[in-house]
């Protein structure tokens, strides 16, 4: 993390995804959505460090290995998905409020955007940051 913030430039446009893949047999009593016939798997843990995270929130938002790839995609505005039947087609989920977990309108899958705050005024240090197109 310190080299990647040594560069205040490069800092100030970076966001580092850590995470696992669970190809390991963890077991997770969680909701597992039944997208395919495989389905989504289990939970696995992933931080977000950004200047833009939003430091010590917990997402119940339901997300998988493709969140990354709609993540890139709204980012920076892409046209179209991967392919007609990728996860990146799905749309974000609505959160049930009596199980946060559950998506009501299954199967969806989360682009991870609830894990930043990309108001242009958000500075880390305090001070204001420039809008950007």
């Amino acid at each position: 993390m310190q080299l990647a913030q040594s560069n205040k430039k490069q800092w100030a446009e970076t966001a580092i995804f850590v995470t696992v893949d669970e190809g390991g047999g963890y077991y997770d009593s969680g909701f597992i959505q039944p997208v395919d016939f495989f389905g989504t798997g289990p939970r696995i843990p992933m931080i977000a460090v950004s200047p833009f995270s939003r430091g010590g929130h917990v997402s119940h938002v339901y997300a998988e290995h493709s969140s990354f790839v709609k993540f890139v995609e709204r980012n920076w505005r892409l046209k179209g998905t991967l392919s007609e039947r990728s996860r990146d087609n799905l749309p974000n989920p609505k959160q049930r409020e009596d199980n946060p977990y559950v998506p009501r309108n299954m199967p969806a899958i989360g682009d991870l955007f609830d894990l930043f705050n990309f108001d242009p005024d958000h500075d880390d240090d305090g001070g204001r940051r420039e809008a950007r197109d």
